[in-house]
This record gives C-alpha cells, structure tokens and sequence, in this order.
C-alpha cells in the first residue's frame, strides 16, 4: 500500500502545491478499484488506483465528455503516465441512501429524488451527444444480448439454486420475447448502468455522479428503474409513480417534443423486471456461491420487491413460463426459507463473544452449556508487527482498514459466520441459554479484536440475539 500512497503524493504535486495532511485508503466495495481520500492544507481529494486500464481510460473519458456537458461528475486533476493512477474531485461521503437513512421519507429526501431524475435525464440525452461509444469496457449497447445475459445471470446464479422443475427451452423462449421487446425501446441514449442511490452523492443539498464507467447506449427506462426500485431504499409505490412522471416530463422538456407516455411505462417495467432480476443474480453469485453473508441478508428483500412488482405490474409481453416461475419463487415459502431466525426480547440465549492473547490462555466457559468455538487469528498478517498500527488496536479505523483490505481476514471471517450461524440458528430453535466463541491472537489486541466485533455486528444484524462482548487483555495493551 505504501508504494501506492507514495505514487498518489507525487502525482498530487503535478497540479497542487498545498500541503499534503494526510492519505488514507477507503473501504473498498465489489471492485477491484483502491480509494484513497487525500486530505490537504486547503481541500479534499479522491485518489483512484486500478489496475484495469482500460476501465480507467473509460471513466476518464466519460468524465471529461460528461463536465463538458455540464452534467455532476467529478472533475479531474490529474493521471499518471501508466494511467492506473487517478486523481478526482471529492464529493464527500454522504450518499443518497445515506440521506434516505438517516432523514426517511421526508419532503427534502424527495426533491433529492428529483433532483437526482433531473441531472440524470440531462446526463443521458445530452450527455449522449457526441460521445464516442468505442470507448465502452465491453458492449457499446445495452441491447438484445445483454438483456438476455442479465436474464441468464439470474438463471444461472440464482434460480437454478432453487431446484424448481420447469421447462427449459419454454424458459428460453420467454427470455428471447422478453428481451426482443425491450430492444426495440423508442428513447435510447447514454444508460448508466448502475444508477442507484450508493452512486448519487449529495453535498451541500447538490447531487452528483459516480462509477459511471460501465455505462453504454440503452434505453432511458433502465436507469430510472435501477434507482426506483433499489431494494434498499423500499420507496412506496406512490413515490415511484410520482418520481417517474416527474422524470419523464423531464425528458420531455430536454427533447423538446412529447413521448408515448403509456408505451414508455410498459418499456420501463420490462426494465424493471430486469434490473430486479439481475439484482438476484447478484446477491445469488455473492451470496450463495461466494458465502459473503451480508449478500444473503439482502435476498428476502429482494424477493419481497419482486414480490410486490409481479403481484401489481405487466410487462407489456406475454412470458408465461417465465411469469409462473416467478410466482413461484416469490411464495412466502421460499422467501421464509432466506430469512434468519430471530431472537425475540424473551429468548434466554446469550452469546458471549472475547478476543484473548494466547499468552495467557483460552478463556474458560463458566456456563452450564460448555463447548462453543475457539477461533485462532494468528494465521492472519499481524498489525502489531507494523509500528504505524503497533499501539492501536482492532478497534481503530487504521487497523481495521488495513485487515480489510491487506489481510485475509475477510475470507476467514466468512468461514467463522458460516460455522456460528449453524449454531445459533439450532440454539435459537431449541432454547438454549449460553454459547461462547473466542478469538484469540498473539496479544489479544488487534486480530482478534477486530474478528471479534465483527461477529458480534454480523450476531445482531443477523439474528438480533443477546450478546456480551468482552475483549479480555485490553489492561496489557501496547499503548
């Protein structure tokens, strides 16, 4: 990581000359991509570090066609001569999901919603003028065979998980109908791809844009789709159909001309339909395939949207396979089946959850119960072995980035979750009262600390059980 940050301060001395504070690396998300935010004498950066090139020389060139536009991207300061290096404007931290989170279904998360429509409608026509779609990662259109990979993804990483009988080549004549209609949408222009409300950050009550970079020529409908109908935000039905009148006379007011407002809306919950879809494939590939437990806490509320769509909208073609199936996985049966058990205020069970040092010995269950699970961290790269994290400790921003993304301890807390929940699924079932899971380290300060508490975060999230967190040397800490 050093290299890197020392790279990001030598290009950051190309365009400025203000004091260098302090650089830090971001959590990263489901990409490859490094952030870093750059905190200097006068003001905010992001730095980006990526490999992948040509998805760098694609988000530059959007960036700079978008800005020229006049459309909320970030602009930017300065690339290396590799071009795996890139510095940008800093937009903050807060995003539109955070608002929605934190303020709810207020009258000012709604204009947001409106404003993010409105920039979005402008960043698709116009944005669309000019630019050169030779430049796309991979399709230039999001047209017939990309409706059908998405539609496959789903298949494939989601569906076929299920082990419901139905009839294949019926199946696959459904998804060439399905994506044959919405090929032929009438308004295509920029598509954003992933135009959901993780990507439009807000700062000082102005929206803007990010990771636009796997975008393509598609139709309006998508993006709008991507954004309504985020699981995550669980807007009402009555916001949704009031924010997509709102964007579509948007559209209308830039193109100068009106549209078939009820064909647009058919196309759209074909769009729906398939970004919903594609949403599963998603969280089935990283959920079931790759065991990443917060991808499977999304799956029933997922379901319960795809739910809501099947049981009140159409999509404009006949799919009748396709439909029945997807009444199928939509029963309550099978959405109960991804959803946790939950504790209630009266179940007895209480785990309790220590980080120890192994220099002083595994702690001793005083239970009745006895058992439960030792977990030894010492196979992960020791932090207190770096003198920048010696005197910290699992529980600072530091350490905790640095096991994140420089360690294996991600890949080794899944396998922990796995394990656990087995048991706390089970000991919820038949009343127990006690479980106890240790993690231990050389020094009980880092490692474990960390792999501590986040299973205790993933126990509440998860099942909302009783815990008692106790992290057993903190008194011989390195301070």
């Amino acid at each position: 990581m050093q290299p890197v940050i020392e790279e990001i301060k030598k290009l950051f001395s190309t365009f400025s000359k203000a004091e260098v504070k302090t650089i830090y690396k971001l959590p990263q998300s489901g990409s490859d991509r490094e952030y870093y935010r750059i905190e200097s004498s006068n003001e905010n950066y992001i730095a980006t570090h990526n490999q992948h090139i040509k998805e760098n020389k694609t988000f530059l060139y959007f960036s700079e066609h978008f800005k020229g536009r006049g459309c909320p991207v970030p602009e930017i300061f300065a690339v290396n001569e590799q071009q795996t290096i890139y510095i940008q404007q800093d937009f903050g931290d807060t995003s539109l999901l955070n608002v929605l989170e934190e303020k709810g279904y207020t009258t000012n998360v709604y204009e947001l919603f409106q404003k993010s429509l409105k920039a979005l409608a402008q960043l698709q026509i116009n944005g669309d003028k000019d630019l050169d779609y030779n430049q796309c990662i991979t399709s230039k259109e999001f047209g017939k065979q990309a409706i059908i990979s998405d539609l496959l993804y789903f298949k494939y990483y989601f569906l076929d998980t299920l082990k419901i009988p139905y009839d294949k080549e019926k199946l696959i004549d459904d998804f060439e109908a399905l994506s044959t209609y919405l090929s032929h949408a009438d308004h295509k222009y920029f598509m954003f791809r992933d135009f959901q409300s993780r990507n439009v950050m807000v700062q000082d009550d102005a929206i803007n844009f990010i990771d636009y970079q796997g975008g393509m020529k598609g139709a309006l409908q998508y993006d709008v789709a991507s954004l309504l109908w985020q699981a995550k935000a669980e807007l009402s039905d009555e916001w949704k159909s009031k924010l997509l009148n709102y964007y579509m006379d948007r559209v209308e007011e830039i193109l100068l001309k009106p549209m078939d407002k009820n064909r647009f809306e058919s196309q759209y919950n074909g769009y729906v339909l398939i970004r919903l879809l594609q949403v599963l494939g998603a969280y089935g590939f990283r959920g079931l395939f790759e065991r990443k437990a917060h991808f499977l806490t999304s799956i029933p509320l997922a379901l319960r949207n795809l739910k809501w769509f099947i049981e009140n909208k159409q999509v404009g073609v006949d799919v009748p396979e396709f439909i029945k199936l997807l009444k199928l996985i939509i029963d309550d049966k099978v959405i109960k089946s991804f959803e946790p058990i939950k504790a209630a205020s009266e179940t007895p069970l209480i785990v309790h959850i220590n980080s120890f040092s192994y220099k002083l010995g595994i702690p001793i269950d005083t239970s009745n119960n006895g058992g439960g699970f030792v977990f030894d961290c010492r196979s992960i790269l020791n932090p207190g072995r770096i003198d920048e994290y010696k005197k910290l400790s699992g529980l600072d921003k530091e350490v905790k980035t640095f096991l994140e993304q420089e360690t294996e301890m991600p890949a080794f807390l899944n396998s922990v979750f796995d394990l656990v929940d087995i048991s706390v699924t089970d000991y919820l079932k038949r009343d127990f009262k006690n479980l106890q899971i240790n993690f231990g380290c050389t020094g009980g300060q880092h490692r474990s600390v960390y792999a501590a508490e986040a299973l205790a975060r993933h126990l509440k999230n998860k099942f909302n059980v009783k815990l008692v967190l106790n992290h057993m040397n903190i008194e011989n800490w390195v301070k």
